[in-house]
């Protein structure tokens, strides 16, 4: 899912679609993984993992074997913006966060770091590794490729999720109860709906959204523009991913100590920085600014996820985690939907990322005070 910026470049190349057209099947895909998050959390609390998780590497291997033979902008839609979405979607953290959740609490923010750094690895890995098969085999065999890789390994994954529904664990676990004996509220997704602190995480995971997707699709064909050789700035887009996996753990990590809401604007900082740096790059030459851009954006991509998680779970605690959490993640969907298709449009329109930029820097900015504003804990109805 993460080396859809490099297939975007290809798509410019080869079907000269605008880029607030080439846009659109990723802005599908983040509006459906928001809009099917609330379905995917209540069957998760229903059926556990094991089954979600086959079912969506089935899809996602499907999806990525049909890519081979688009020919248009619909077939994109459907097939990245819909099934292979849906597939993602069934081994997010939407899906792992309840059980992790009920597993882990005093540690709970370093835990769902840990999972949620592997969104790291992915697009490390996956924006060099795609380029260099989309140069030496087309971008149509490197779609084949991905998807014998994923038809390979879904299997044994998923067999590796117990049998079940996700709260088969520890009883005293399941139940929310905190090691000490305290039994918190049990809440209900209307109760949570009711509460300020619900609608908070919503508008948080929008601007989270809004900021990185403002940037994250256009990043490559950005760098293109300026002159770039797509496979160096590819490679060093992926450097830079890298750093997320340490990023989104030691933010995660510290969380557990200085509080979700400090590590969460330490996250949004860093990130800040990176797209300042993008703002003056405008030749090959900049390459240290190129890495600056790369590895201060890179360096906490994804690391509010863990914040924004651990936090609804810190909040809400009970068996409708996975239904609570799906319906706040439709924040996030709408915020990178509207990011990565308004980003591409501002350029149609202007020539330019520029403002596109400086709207990413408002909205992670506007994140920071509405985090703050979680710092209190939620009251439960009597």
């Amino acid at each position: 899912m993460h080396s859809y910026p490099v297939f975007f470049v290809a798509f410019l190349a080869e079907f000269g679609w605008g880029r607030a057209h080439a846009s659109l099947a990723y802005s599908a895909s983040q509006l459906l993984t928001g809009a099917s998050s609330p379905v995917v959390g209540t069957l998760v609390d229903r059926i556990g993992p094991r089954r979600l998780v086959l079912l969506g590497g089935v899809a996602l291997a499907v999806g990525l074997a049909l890519s081979a033979w688009v020919s248009s902008l619909w077939h994109l839609v459907a097939l990245y913006g819909v099934v292979m979405t849906i597939g993602a979607n069934c081994l997010g953290l939407v899906v792992l966060t309840p059980l992790v959740s009920r597993y882990f609490v005093a540690k709970r923010g370093l835990v769902l770091a840990i999972v949620q750094s592997a969104n790291g690895f992915g697009r490390a890995g996956s924006v060099p590794l795609v380029q260099v098969l989309i140069s030496s085999l087309g971008w149509r065999h490197a779609y084949l490729v991905l998807a014998a890789a994923m038809a390979i390994v879904i299997v044994p994954l998923s067999r590796s999720f117990r049998r079940g529904t996700a709260s088969a664990i520890p009883a005293a676990v399941a139940r929310g109860e905190r090691p000490e004996g305290a039994r918190p509220h049990d809440w209900t997704l209307g109760e949570a709906m009711a509460t300020p602190h619900f609608w908070l995480l919503f508008l948080v995971y929008l601007l989270t959204g809004l900021g990185s997707f403002f940037v994250s699709l256009h990043q490559l064909a950005f760098l293109a523009d300026v002159g770039f050789d797509p496979l160096h700035a590819a490679s060093v887009i992926g450097m830079g991913a890298f750093l997320s996996v340490a990023g989104t753990i030691f933010t995660g990590s510290i969380s557990d100590y200085v509080g979700r809401e400090v590590s969460a604007i330490l996250a949004y900082g860093i990130s800040i920085v990176g797209v300042i740096a993008a703002l003056f790059i405008t030749s090959p030459d900049q390459t240290w600014l190129l890495w600056v851009h790369s590895c201060f954006f890179g360096l906490t991509w994804g690391a509010r996820g863990p914040m924004i998680t651990a936090k609804t779970a810190d909040l809400f605690q009970g068996r409708n985690l996975g239904a609570i959490l799906g319906v706040i993640s439709i924040g996030t969907g709408i915020g990178a939907a509207v990011g990565a298709w308004a980003s591409g449009l501002i350029f149609d329109l202007s020539g330019s990322y520029r403002l596109a930029f400086l709207l990413s820097i408002a909205s992670y900015l506007a994140g920071c005070v509405a985090f703050w504003f979680l710092r209190r804990p939620a009251t439960a109805p009597a």
